[in-house]
């Protein structure tokens, strides 16, 4: 989820604490900044500064002057060959190619698991908003190479690589001739722990005490938790565990209907906890927590659902039709 959704979650999470709201009533807001800086803490490990740190086994670049799909696809399946041979993770960096001010060169990578096969794409340049500039596409020939054991896929297959930062892959081999594929591999590690939340809330029980720390794992937690609902997962329980948990595959970290909603129904429980938790008054009178998801949530998602089954059924809603290259990829995004 973006970072908005993540904050949000982290001050609803803070607010379900007597004492935070007790605290933020005579001024002192430190119970939900805590949790929602706790519930930011994990992402902006990740990109901020663990990522900087990450080292790669192969970089693979696109050559401005002679663009080689053919040579970035050999390397690409060379690296799963190489993590094969050695009976290591190979670590594979996906380099962007910036051009101008405002310009890149975009290319597409996809994993053909079944078909046993890398397929590069050479596609136009493109702005820094991802739009095409007509007319600089170089009509070059798919690079294709084939894969040197089966690839089992935690991710999607397809990568575009286009503005700032390329994504990084690696290639786990499965001990059966064969590799795992794992987008991002320092991304939601170590940071999204359980574990580690506690750990944190461990030492804020040593600086500040128990509240502050049952706030700091709440905080993280909610983050944690909230990312488990995508694709990529989470390592819950590190360093117990090594790898991630396979995501509920419910969501993209980008979409934008979940975030809103997270965003959404964080308010709603900021209200009800400020409200149960501070003196009554004619204004929430008789309010309970269900009153308040039904008439701010439920209610208003059966609108909005059914407007949008309304327009698709006017046609005004058409689904949106994909081909194996031109799908679309998660960027570098929490």
């Amino acid at each position: 989820m973006k970072g908005i959704a993540h904050f949000s979650s982290g001050v609803a999470a803070a607010s379900f604490f007597p004492w935070s709201v007790q605290a933020a009533a005579e001024g002192n807001p430190l119970y939900f900044i805590i949790g929602g800086a706790f519930a930011l803490l994990p992402d902006t490990a990740d990109f901020k500064f663990y990522r900087f740190f990450y080292r790669h086994h192969v970089q693979v670049e696109i050559d401005p002057r002679r663009p080689d799909p053919q040579g970035m696809a050999d390397k690409l399946a060379g690296a799963i060959g190489r993590a094969l041979a050695e009976n290591k993770t190979i670590r594979v960096k996906l380099n962007s190619l910036r051009l101008g001010a405002d310009n890149w060169r975009q290319y597409k990578v996809k994993f053909d698991a079944a078909a046993r096969e890398v397929r590069v794409h050479i596609g136009p340049i493109v702005s820094t908003g991802q739009v095409p500039i007509p007319g600089t596409e170089l009509g070059l020939p798919d690079g294709r190479a084939p894969l040197p054991g089966p690839v089992q896929m935690t991710y999607d297959d397809f990568n575009q690589v286009d503005i700032f930062d390329g994504p990084t892959v690696s290639f786990e081999p499965d001990g059966q001739g064969g590799v795992i594929q794992h987008f991002l591999p320092w991304h939601r590690n170590w940071s999204h722990s359980l574990v580690m939340g506690a750990l944190f809330g461990a030492v804020g029980a040593l600086i500040w005490d128990w509240r502050v720390a049952v706030v700091i794992f709440a905080g993280n937690a909610a983050h944690v938790l909230e990312d488990q609902m995508g694709l990529m997962g989470s390592n819950l329980f590190f360093p117990l565990t090594r790898r991630r948990t396979t995501g509920m595959k419910l969501m993209r970290s980008g979409d934008a209907l979940p975030n809103f909603a997270a965003v959404w129904l964080s308010c709603l429980f900021i209200f009800w906890n400020v409200a149960r938790y501070s003196p009554p008054s004619y204004l929430t009178a008789g309010l309970t927590l269900w009153k308040i998801l039904l008439c701010g949530a439920v209610f208003p998602a059966a609108v909005v659902l059914f407007l949008f089954w309304l327009l698709k059924r006017l046609g005004q809603v058409e689904p949106k039709s994909t081909d194996d290259m031109d799908e679309d990829s998660d960027a570098l995004s929490s």
